[in-house]
């Protein structure tokens, strides 16, 4: 499948469809975009999870998701984490980092915990049993979905793998970083198909995102 439906069930003429992270990503992702040269109108009154945006129909949804509906061609870009592309296994074409939402992906745990690490929780499961195996660890691996770091504070886990943005959180919760497992900015990614039968429209954007500071 290499189109997207909108909520009139067909793509809109002529136009990209784009999953865009909710939030703050997706308001910094639309100003790149826009930058780099797209027609991109703000979506009007409601809260309409997709809306014709002028040269895109935008599919607004969760970071978590984007992968899926860009790789199974329902959109034909999108703007996704590198942490969630790696936890994916995805095999997206990524070309351009957009130098957004930068993060690192770490270890946590209690202040000046030092007991052995029998139990991690975490968003990223996948990651988190590769560098569990890369240390020689044989902690139990828990997949959660909401915060994380609960499960140090109340017991449940003795670490956490998590997102670390300004360190805030962990230093209102006593918590710290022990290990950095990887580092994660905003991608760019595109549906391959859509990459040759659209690279009219793709590779110029493409072009134009590159070009634009702190972007690579």
């Amino acid at each position: 499948m290499n189109g997207a439906r909108g909520d009139a069930g067909v793509r809109t003429a002529g136009a990209l469809v784009l999953a865009l992270p909710k939030g703050r990503v997706m308001e910094e992702s639309l100003a790149a975009l826009r930058a780099a040269g797209l027609r991109l109108e703000p979506r009007g009154a409601g809260r309409a999870l997709s809306y014709d945006a002028g040269d895109a129909l935008v599919i607004e949804m969760r970071n978590a998701d984007v992968p899926t509906y860009v790789e199974l061609g329902v959109a034909d870009a999108g703007v996704v984490g590198k942490d969630v592309l790696m936890e994916a296994g995805s095999r997206l074409a990524e070309p351009v980092d957009l130098g957004l939402a930068a993060c690192r992906l770490s270890l946590i745990r209690p202040r000046g915990a030092t007991t052995m690490v029998e139990r991690v929780a975490t968003k990223y499961p996948r990651l988190t049993a590769a560098y569990l195996g890369r240390i020689g660890s044989g902690a139990e691996v828990v997949k959660l979905t909401g915060n994380v770091e609960l499960a140090c504070l109340t017991g449940l886990a003795d670490a956490v793998v998590d997102v670390v943005q300004t360190g805030g959180t962990l230093r209102d919760n006593d918590l710290e970083e022990v290990d950095v497992i990887a580092h994660s900015t905003a991608r760019f990614v595109v549906n391959r198909a859509s990459l040759k039968l659209r690279s009219d429209r793709l590779r110029p954007l493409i072009e134009a995102l590159r070009r634009q500071p702190g972007a690579r």
